[in-house]
């Protein structure tokens, strides 16, 4: 979850980066094809007598259209239209809404303080948003909305993770999903493509490409679904608390972003609740469906 969270704190940045040259829905379809593809090889190659069950390839389906197909038209749309400091600290809030959502649907025990917790984060990500206030002339909080949609995506993708947890192995699992959320992803960015002067693409964007691809995607994928499978949706997302440190110092040093004082508050306040909310949290893994 360390390296997890290393690579998704210079995501933000790298995927800013190649947005110069290339649109966010064009970055996406070549991102997932890649991606897509190494993990399938992958598959094949270290489970090559696997199979997945058929009663299985519903919930796969629908999972791979929420966490990739859906959450990354929201990440990356929202991404390109806010700073790379609003949107991890935005998405920070996720271990508070996990938790909570996880003892919604019975999964973990929940205790109130955790709906104080979410009541903390949602505060914390309110500040974060109205930091340039909600107006035009502020800035775009469309892409701030539209990372909370991201957040929304993400949860139920975890949580269905959760619930396949014993039955098929993490690469399985992630490869599965990731191959069945890929068509649309490439179906939405055919119109960019198509639009793409590559001969104008500059080295960065292809850096940044390379990043998003083989280590925030394929590396980081495998690894958070093993996480979750092993530790449970709550745990492995508390060490998310780290991920909008790394990407507010690489997006300063980067990109030149300064975070106000209300970043700092609203980071603050989400950072609590997380902590507020997930400590001493007790795991129950649910019985096979």
């Amino acid at each position: 979850m360390l390296l997890v969270v290393l690579f998704w704190g210079g995501n933000f940045t790298f995927t800013k980066l190649a947005f110069v040259d290339l649109p966010p829905l064009a970055f996406n379809a070549i991102r997932f094809t890649i991606g897509s593809a190494m993990l399938w090889l992958l598959l094949q190659r270290l489970e090559p007598g696997g199979d997945t069950p058929r009663e299985l390839w519903g919930r796969l389906v629908l999972l791979g259209i929420i966490g990739n197909t859906v959450y990354q038209v929201c990440f990356t749309l929202g991404l390109a239209r806010t700073t790379a400091t609003n949107t991890s600290l935005i998405l920070s809030a996720m271990p508070t809404v996990l938790t909570v959502s996880a003892g919604v649907l019975g999964l973990e025990r929940i205790a109130s303080r955790q709906r104080w917790a979410l009541a903390l984060a949602t505060l914390g990500v309110v500040t974060v948003i109205a930091a340039r206030g909600i107006s035009p002339a502020a800035g775009d909080w469309v892409g701030d909305l539209l990372i909370l949609g991201g957040v929304a995506c993400w949860t139920g993708y975890t949580l269905g993770l959760r619930r396949l947890a014993g039955r098929l192995s993490a690469l399985r699992v992630t490869a599965v999903t990731m191959l069945t959320g890929t068509p649309g992803l490439v179906l939405l960015g055919v119109p960019s493509l198509l639009g793409v002067r590559w001969s104008a693409v500059g080295a960065t964007a292809w850096v940044g490409l390379a990043y998003s691809t083989l280590l925030s995607l394929v590396a980081a994928y495998i690894m958070w679904s093993r996480a979750v499978q092993r530790l449970g949706p709550s745990r492995a997302a508390l060490f998310t608390c780290i991920t909008p440190l790394i990407a507010t110092l690489v997006a300063m040093a980067v990109l030149g972003e300064r975070p106000t004082l209300a970043h700092l508050l609203g980071g603050g306040l989400i950072i609590g609740g997380v902590v507020l909310g997930n400590v001493r949290s007790e795991f129950r893994v649910p019985s096979a469906e």
